[in-house]
This record gives structure tokens, sequence and C-alpha cells, in this order.
């Protein structure tokens, strides 16, 4: 099998990679121009990162959409965590089909459909929008994904692991907490990170959800484009697409992490 790539591949995967990515490198470069026309290069400055950090509205959205990712990945997690130890480890029981297309739905649904649906939940059980109501949506989101992470691990678990602990007499809630939990723990950890990168840069959502007492960094930077670019918006961006990278690339390592140790497990 021929596995050398022609100039056409090269070509084609050049243009995609430069099509996706050349949009968020110029943010990322602009957010350092020292003009305060974003369009028109005046030389590399970090003075806009300083007056981001002088702009309370901005400082305020930012420390909002951190408490919402903390806590609604911190939620998605422990949930995801239980959907995904019931889908592998109890076989099939009534309602299994219904209750695996609940938990999956919101990652095959349009976004705005998502968020109409909650914001339309939320008005009738009357529950003000504001933090609580984004915090509950971003964890309905993000849940599904810590559930496809923490189950592929769980199906390639070695089961003969938790059988021989409670052949020492250990019972199943510690065996959980002894031998798998610490098994897992690096396909939880890649499942938070990746809830928490989610609802750190989710708008759409967040938008349909969100109060007059709570506005995300999404929303905020959202509503300053439309009135007009500003310098400190662009070092907002590349801040938050800095973040998000960052925990992508941790979600990732640790995911490969999880396989790497399942197999030598095995062995």
């Amino acid at each position: 099998m021929n596995r050398r790539l022609s100039l056409f591949n090269v070509t084609s995967l050049v243009i995609g990679f430069a099509f996706l990515y050349l949009p968020i490198l110029l943010l990322v470069i602009y957010s350092f121009n020292a003009s305060r026309l974003v369009t028109v290069w005046g030389g590399f400055s970090t003075h806009w990162y300083g007056a981001l950090f002088r702009n309370e509205a901005l400082l305020e959205a930012a420390w909002v959409t951190l408490r919402i990712a903390l806590l609604s990945a911190t939620l998605a997690t422990v949930l995801g965590t239980l959907a995904a130890l019931a889908l592998t480890r109890y076989g099939r029981f009534p309602g299994r089909t219904l209750f695996t297309g609940m938990v999956y739905a919101p990652m095959v649904m349009p976004e705005v459909i998502t968020g109409l649906s909650l914001l339309l939940f939320f008005v009738a059980v009357d529950l003000d929008r504001g933090f609580w109501t984004i915090t509950l949506a971003h964890t309905t989101l993000t849940m599904c994904f810590v559930t496809v992470v923490v189950q592929s691990r769980l199906m390639t678990f070695d089961r003969s692991l938790e059988e021989a602990a409670m052949d020492l007499g250990a019972p199943p809630l510690r065996t959980f907490f002894s031998v798998t939990l610490p098994l897992i723990a690096p396909s939880i950890v890649a499942g938070f990170l990746l809830a928490f990168t989610l609802s750190m840069d989710d708008l759409v959502i967040a938008s349909f959800n969100a109060g007059p007492g709570a506005t995300t960094l999404p929303i905020k930077i959202y509503s300053q484009v439309r009135l007009g670019l500003s310098p400190e918006v662009n070092a907002a961006s590349a801040i938050l697409i800095g973040i998000v990278t960052l925990g992508v690339i941790g979600a990732t390592l640790l995911s490969k992490r999880s396989v790497l140790r399942s197999r030598r497990t095995a062995h």
C-alpha cells in the first residue's frame, strides 16, 4: 500500500487547515497590534492586554464564565460518569434505549434547538434566567461528552481487577473507589476538561438562557463586536482561544494516557 501523499492531498490539507485556523491565527496576531484600528498593523504591543485587565465589564463577564464553566463541568462529570457506568455495567434494563437517546441527544441536536427548548422549560417552571439557568443548560450540553469519554474507557476496562478485589473481601463501593476510580480517573479528568472548554466558549445556548444578572464572556464579546471592533476584544478572544486550546490538548493527552494504561493493564 502506497502511503506517500500526493501533491493534490498535500495541497488540500494545506488549504483546509488554512481555512480553519488562519482566521484564528490572525486574531491572535492582531491582539498584539499597537494601533487602535484593528485592521491596520501599527507595531507589536501588549497595551490592549493591559487595557483588557482594566476593563471591569469584561473581567466581570470572564469571572461569571469561569464560575459557570467550573460548576457545570463538575456536575456534568459526575452525571456523565454515572450515566457511563449505567450503560456499561447494567447491560439491558427497561428503558435503556430511551435513556441512551436522552443522554446523547444534546450531542447531535442543533444548539439553537437545545437552547430554545431549555428556555421554554425554564419559563414553564418559572425559573428566572441568570447564573443557574446557564449552569444547568451547560450541564445538559456537556454531560453527553463526558459520558462518551468515560464509557469508552469502561468498555476496555479489565473487570477481573474488580472481581479480584471483591474476592478478597472488598465491598462493591470500596472496590469502586479503590480499584475502578483510580484506573478511569484520566478519562474522568479528560471529560471534565472537555466539558469545561465547551462551557467556556458556548454562545448560542448561553444567549438563550442568560439573564440581566449573568453575562458570559462570549456573549459580552459578541455584543461588543456588533457595535464595532475593539482591540480589547481581540485580546479577550485570544485568551479565550488559549484556554480552550489548552483544555482540548489536556483532554486529548489524558484520553491517550488512559488508553495506553488500559492496554498495559490488559497485558
